[in-house]
């Protein structure tokens, strides 16, 4: 989709761009594919906030998005592209040739009257759901399982995609958009294409009030608190840090530490980390 930009009457909307959103072709969402999105500002079960800086915003419906796939052998049309406001996605609409409709994350060239396949038997193209081993090496991927049968995991944010890099016995090697390499098992499905709406991370929100709309509520410097509420804070004027190195509020460092636990029994699927080494 396109990136639009605003008529500046006001100094916050001077910087503000939006998407124009072209591809969308269908409004209402399915009803039938909705459920009720309660808001929990970022609390637990006790009332206590354990997510900070959440809270308020437009009121939401979840749409049920189908990451399984699983629909073998039925043909599918695209019914219509949808703005998804729990995602950075869009979303298309599935009818089947039984009845039976579902959401999927709309892949990059995917258009009304489209038709998509599920399983083994589909073909490699833009919107298909396949196991791994089915589907050549070099093909830009999404919405990748983890563990067969569970459903597409990774790679489903807009505008990404994964490349199937080898298959070798019972594992696919995938480089994953944070450059990554990473094996899953070549039983794991995954959908052909790029996740679509690529413009996404060109918007410039342009005000605070914006992102209150989001469901975002303001974060505070640490450097602008007392000293018993964050580690940054107090000292005369803008004072220095006067540690080590950045931390959180409760002391952790908050640049550079690996949180990765060196024991993980999934290390072992991980080739080459995300900044280039070879995992140990």
């Amino acid at each position: 989709m396109g990136i639009k930009t605003y008529t500046p009457y006001t100094p916050s909307r001077r910087q503000m761009t939006g998407s124009d959103f072209s591809e969308i072709t269908k409004n209402e969402p399915e009803k039938s594919l909705c459920a009720p999105l309660y808001r929990q500002a970022g609390r637990n079960n006790q009332g206590k906030i354990t997510v900070r800086h959440r809270g308020g915003g437009a009121k939401r419906k979840y749409r049920i998005i189908d990451f399984k796939r699983i629909k073998d052998g039925i043909p599918g049309t695209v019914f219509g592209i949808e703005y998804d406001p729990n995602r950075s996605a869009n979303i298309a609409l599935i009818a089947y040739a039984d009845g039976e409709k579902s959401y999927i994350i709309a892949p990059e060239g995917l258009t009304d009257g489209m038709k998509i396949m599920n399983g083994p038997e589909a073909e490699v193209r833009v919107g298909n759901c396949l196991p791994l081993d089915r589907i050549p090496i070099g093909t830009n991927i999404h919405n990748i399982e983890l563990l067969p049968g569970r459903g597409g995991q990774m790679v489903r944010s807009a505008g990404t995609s994964a490349q199937l890099m080898a298959k070798e016995g019972k594992r696919a090697t995938l480089r994953l958009p944070s450059g990554e390499m990473r094996m899953v098992s070549i039983q794991c499905r995954a959908t052909i294409g790029v996740v679509g709406n690529g413009d996404h991370n060109l918007i410039n929100v342009g005000k605070a009030g914006r992102k209150r709309h989001m469901g975002f509520r303001p974060t505070v410097r640490g450097s602008a608190m007392n000293p018993c509420d964050h580690p940054h804070g107090g000292g005369e004027g803008k004072a220095g840090i006067g540690r080590p190195g950045p931390s959180t509020p409760w002391g952790k460092p908050a640049l550079g530490l690996k949180t990765r636990k060196k024991k993980k029994n999934s290390n072992k699927m991980i080739i080459r980390r995300r900044d280039g080494r070879a995992m140990k």
